[in-house]
């Protein structure tokens, strides 16, 4: 795999730390860094580099990506035992900006795969898309990780793909997920919903410690992974969607609830609104405010904020399949799309389909949805 800066100057190279990599020793005023072979780096330039990745002291087991085109630079167990990673900055961006590309398409695309998921839920007996489906619901309310086999092995730490029976309790129609999930964080989930918590409730009665299970028609049982989701996504949305859109789109909706409901009173006003509201936000989906202005909301949303043209949105109709707010989202991407040099003419015609948008200057107001996943 690889990746090119807007010029086409720097290509990543797809790399993984089982390849051979550089290590690292403490010496009297720092660490020295070695080679495969053994050989200290003395290399200014490369010490350089290696030093500017800022991993942490107390990280053992530390593995350093010999090239500096690697998507992935370094690698490491913090404190806990737990696996982190330093990843090139271009593979962030590049990543980064792919991923709100993504979210015109996953706009158009939700409600078929909402209607794709409703169908499957009430398919007889415990085959993939059935279950599969159920953890796509969960995506969709909890904001939750998808999980990941390897960080529930390694740093017990797990996501809805991941869950075991004892993370979950099931009452009057109710589940309730209780987990350590990704860097930690304490999850406490409530969802109410009866065809979900009958689901997940014949699910915790099959044989294994895994919560996530479907039967095939030979009455063998599978665990579900996170490509079985995103293969699912894909098919249900006709592209190459992943749960993780899930989280973008929903940090995205949400900051733009609240930032409807909050008055302009200048540049910078709104740009302390915009801290207070990238907080709640990053509460909502448990990350760090950094990670969530950066990863999980669209710039759009906050740069429409800031420079007070979020009163010219317009939302004159919530199509099926989409909720009031992100319709909204909807139109917001409609409007950044006609506002952008060269946009995409069709690309914004479909956007402004989907979100109802006209020509009409009358606004109205999404409200805004208080999550019930908050800790």
């Amino acid at each position: 795999m690889k990746a090119t800066d807007d010029r086409g100057a720097v290509k990543l190279r797809y790399v993984d730390d089982r390849q051979p990599g550089y290590t690292r020793r403490r010496v009297r005023n720092g660490f020295a860094y070695y080679k495969p072979n053994g050989e200290r780096i003395r290399d200014a330039d490369e010490i350089a580099r290696i030093n500017a990745l800022a991993i942490p002291p107390a990280y053992t087991d530390v593995w350093i990506c010999a090239d500096p085109r690697g998507h992935l630079q370094a690698t490491g167990r913090d404190a806990r035992g737990r696996k982190q990673y330093r990843y090139h900055p271009l593979w962030r961006e590049t990543r980064d900006a792919n991923k709100y590309a993504r979210m015109a398409a996953f706009a158009r695309a939700l409600p078929r795969i909402r209607a794709h998921v409703a169908r499957d839920l009430a398919l007889p007996g415990m085959p993939r898309d059935k279950i599969v489906a159920t953890i796509v619901r969960l995506l969709d309310t909890t904001f939750a990780r998808v999980g990941n086999a390897e960080y529930a092995r390694e740093n017990a730490s797990y996501g809805l793909t991941t869950l075991r029976k004892r993370h979950v309790t099931i009452r009057s129609g109710q589940v309730r997920l209780r987990f350590t999930g990704k860097s930690g964080i304490e999850h406490d989930v409530t969802v109410d919903d009866p065809r979900v918590s009958r689901i997940v409730r014949r699910c915790a009665e099959l044989h294994g410690h895994e919560l996530f299970q479907y039967v095939d028609e030979h009455g063998e049982r599978h665990t579900v992974g996170s490509s079985d989701v995103n293969d699912y996504l894909r098919d249900a949305g006709g592209a190459e969607f992943t749960a993780k859109d899930y989280r973008t789109w929903a940090g995205s909706v949400q900051a733009l609830a609240l930032l409807r409901r909050t008055p302009y009173r200048g540049v910078t006003h709104a740009r302390k609104q915009i801290v207070e509201t990238v907080r709640t936000v990053a509460d909502m989906l448990r990350n760090t405010p950094a990670v969530c202005r950066r990863c999980y909301i669209h710039p759009a949303v906050l740069d429409a904020f800031e420079s007070g043209t979020l009163d010219t949105l317009e939302v004159l109709r919530t199509p099926r399949g989409l909720r009031v707010d992100e319709a909204a989202f909807a139109a917001l991407l409609a409007l950044a799309a006609r506002r952008a040099p060269g946009h995409d003419a069709i690309e914004f015609a479909a956007l402004r389909k989907i979100s109802g948008r006209s020509s009409r200057r009358s606004v109205r107001r999404a409200n805004c949805t208080t999550c019930s996943t908050r800790p």
